[in-house]
């Protein structure tokens, strides 16, 4: 059955230094809920090496996606993984109250910026003070992209939708996680020029 679900091949690239940094920052026990789970291959190899008492809970936006993100949970044996939920981060009401640290992945650069506005306001209410909001993927440093292979993907998405498109850390990412209520904990650089950026909800 597995291999006919869809894969996303960047996962095999990516899933041990998102592990690094995930084992570093999680906490032993509670929930993180993953935002934009896409195939679920990261919730399959990451949440049976972290913590059993930390549960990995993903959702997409798509419910086309929800039965691809289970099944590779299941070939996994995930038994930390809770089945895959619906959710849009752009709701005003998510389906799930309470967290102690959010994961999201590759989504903000392909999505219109309603997008990561609704993934920090979501997030904001969902977690307590000094709880983490994790985001990895590519980001422009000061308005510049930090290779040229990232410019190339970049003109990429916006060619596909111009409401698309790699992010500034510093002028869009930070201004939006201030007035969300979050601050930036730590810049972690992983390999072909993505980061992981580190947040924490400030006090309430």
């Amino acid at each position: 059955m597995i291999n006919r679900v869809r894969h996303a091949p960047a996962t095999l690239r990516n899933r041990e230094p998102i592990l690094a940094v995930l084992k570093r920052l999680l906490p032993v026990s509670g929930t993180l809920l993953e935002v934009a789970s896409g195939s679920g291959e990261h919730a399959a190899f990451i949440a049976p090496r972290l913590s059993l008492g930390l549960i990995w809970q993903p959702s997409e936006a798509s419910s086309d996606a929800l039965e691809d993100i289970d099944a590779h949970a299941s070939a996994a044996d995930g038994s930390n993984i809770r089945p895959a939920i619906l959710l849009n981060a752009c709701d005003a009401d998510w389906p799930i109250q309470a967290a102690e640290a959010v994961f999201c992945c590759n989504m903000i650069h392909i999505a219109p910026w309603e997008a990561a506005q609704g993934l920090f306001a979501g997030s904001s209410r969902i977690l307590a003070n000094a709880a983490p909001l994790i985001l990895y993927g590519p980001f422009k440093r000061n308005g510049r992209h930090t290779a040229p292979s990232n410019q190339t993907f970049d003109d990429s998405l916006r060619a596909q939708n111009p409401r698309w498109g790699v992010r500034c850390l510093e002028t869009e990412a930070l201004p939006l996680a201030g007035k969300s209520g979050f601050a930036l904990d730590e810049v972690v650089e992983m390999p072909a020029n993505n980061l992981t950026v580190i947040f924490r909800r400030k006090s309430l």
